[in-house]
């Protein structure tokens, strides 16, 4: 996860009990392990192996991505509105690499 992840958000002030849409990106190899290399070795496993969003302390999702998972994995969900905080994304790969993203929402 040389990069940092992109995230869009479609309201960063939204109205109380307003859905607000968050798009986030990743730039991961997502390597299964299946494949080989030039010389016929196995290229080593590193899948994202978590991603969670939160709103302050409070979990908004969380998901477990597997094998079947592309390279540059999007996600998308959505959530009501219902107090500010900071908008919190955190994905962690097999090698241990944590990538972050946050954002403030401030309900109006």
């Amino acid at each position: 996860m040389a990069r940092p992840p992109r995230i869009w958000i479609s309201n960063d002030t939204p109205a109380l009990g307003e859905i607000v849409r968050v798009r986030a990106q990743i730039v991961h190899v997502m390597e299964s392990g299946f494949r080989m290399d030039a010389n016929g070795d196995p290229i080593p496993p590193n899948l994202l192996t978590g991603f969670t969003a939160t709103l302050d302390d409070r979990l908004l999702m969380e998901w477990l991505p597997e094998t079947a998972i592309s390279q540059n994995p999007y996600i998308e969900f959505t959530f009501a509105a219902r107090a500010s905080g900071t908008l919190r994304m955190v994905w962690t790969d097999e090698s241990g690499v944590v990538a972050e993203a946050g954002q403030e929402i401030a309900v109006g």
